[in-house]
C-alpha cells in the first residue's frame, strides 16, 4: 500500500521538497502551511511559497493560525497520514500529530544536528563563521529539533556564500536527501541514531537587534554578519541618525588608532569603517527610503569624510 503523506512546510525552502516528493509520485494527500500574509509596501495578501506550489497541483491545502488547537489536528489527522514530512514549517507540531502517523514525522532540517536546532540555522551558521553546514533528516520530537537523526549530509560554506546562495544550495540538497532516504524508512531500514544534547548549539529567528552591525566587533565579524543576512533580512547600522541597510562589505587587514564605527577612508568606490579589529569597506548599501546601491553611486551625490562616525550598539536613534 502506498503511503499517505502529509506534508507541512511554508518558505521557498521547502518548495523543493514538496516537488520531489510529487515528482517522484509519493501520494502527498494534503499539505499545511503558514496563513497568507500582508506583503510590500501595498500590502497585499500573499500566499507562502509552499501554498502556492500544493494549489498548483491540486493537493488540499490546510493554514491553521495554530496547528496545536484541536480543530487543526482533527483537520490534519482526517487526511489519514502514514508519514508527515515537514520543512521549515514556522510552527511546533503538537504531540498527537507526532504519534498519529505509523511512520512517524520527519523533519529536513538545513544544519548538521546538533549544531544549530531553531528556526535560523543558515544564517546562524554564516554569522558565526562556519565553514561547513547541512542537511539533517530526524524523526521530530516535543523538544525542538532533537530528534533521532535519519540521514546527514554536509554542505561547505565558502567565504563568499550569503545566507541566499547557501538556502539555494541547501534547499536542493534536502530535496534529494529525502528521496534518497524514504524508501528505506518506509521499509523500516533505517537505523536512526540519537542526538547528543551536550553538543547542542542553537539559531533563535533573527531578531530587529540581531540584525544591528557591532562595529567593535573584529572585520571578519562585521563581514560574516553583513553576509550571513543578505539578501534577508540585511543587516544595518546607523549613520548620523539615518538607517542604512549594508549589503555587502570586504574585509581590510588594517589596523586605525580610532574608535570602531570611525570612517578611516573614503575612495571614489567605497567608505572604509573601522571595527574593534581591522576594518571593512562599505561596497553596497540602502539608506533609508532608497533603493539598494554601490556606495559610488551613493557618493555623487553625499559627501562622507574621515572622522564621521557609524552608531554602534544603543538604540536606533
Amino acid at each position: 500500500m502506498t503511503a499517505r503523506i502529509v506534508f507541512m512546510g511554508t518558505p521557498d525552502f521547502a518548495v523543493p521538497i514538496l516537488e520531489a516528493l510529487i515528482r517522484h509520485r509519493y501520494d502527498v494527500v494534503g499539505v499545511v502551511t503558514q496563513p497568507d500574509k500582508p506583503k510590500g509596501r501595498k500590502q497585499v495578501l500573499t500566499p507562502p511559497p509552499v501554498k502556492e506550489t500544493a494549489v498548483r497541483y491540486g493537493i488540499p491545502v490546510l493554514q491553521p493560525e495554530n496547528i496545536r488547537k484541536p480543530e487543526a489536528v482533527e483537520a490534519v489527522l482526517a487526511w489519514r497520514p502514514d508519514l508527515i514530512v515537514t520543512a521549515a514549517y514556522g510552527q511546533l507540531v503538537p504531540k498527537a500529530l507526532l504519534d498519529a502517523p505509523r511512520y512517524g514525522c520527519v523533519n529536513v532540517h538545513a544544519s548538521l544536528l546538533p549544531k544549530y536546532r531553531g528556526g535560523a540555522p543558515m544564517h546562524w551558521a554564516i554569522i558565526r563563521g562556519e565553514r561547513e553546514t547541512g542537511i539533517s533528516l530526524m524523526y521530530m520530537t516535543e523538544q525542538l529539533d532533537a530528534g533521532d537523526i535519519i540521514a546527514q549530509e554536509a554542505v561547505p560554506i565558502s567565504p563568499d556564500d550569503t545566507v541566499g546562495t547557501l538556502h539555494d544550495r541547501l534547499k536542493e540538497v534536502g530535496a534529494r536527501l529525502i528521496i534518497e532516504t524514504l524508501p528505506a524508512l518506509l521499509a523500516g531500514n533505517v537505523q536512526a541514531t540519537p542526538q547528543d544534547d551536550r553538543q547542542a548549539t542553537f539559531a533563535p529567528n533573527i531578531r530587529r537587534e540581531d540584525e544591528r552591525i557591532d562595529w567593535t566587533r573584529s572585520a571578519e565579524d562585521v563581514y560574516n554578519h553583513v553576509r550571513g543576512l543578505n539578501p534577508w533580512p540585511v543587516a544595518y547600522t546607523v549613520f548620523q541618525g539615518e538607517i542604512w541597510k549594508i549589503w555587502w562589505v570586504k574585509p581590510v587587514a588594517r589596523q586605525w588608532d580610532v574608535p570602531p564605527g570611525t570612517v578611516v577612508d573614503v575612495t571614489s568606490t567605497s567608505v572604509v569603517v573601522a571595527c574593534g579589529q581591522h576594518a571593512v569597506e562599505l561596497l553596497e548599501i540602502q539608506p533609508a527610503g532608497k533603493r539598494r546601491m554601490a556606495v559610488s553611486d551613493y557618493l555623487r551625490g553625499r559627501t562622507v569624510r574621515p572622522g564621521d562616525r557609524f552608531a554602534s550598539g544603543g538604540s536606533d536613534d
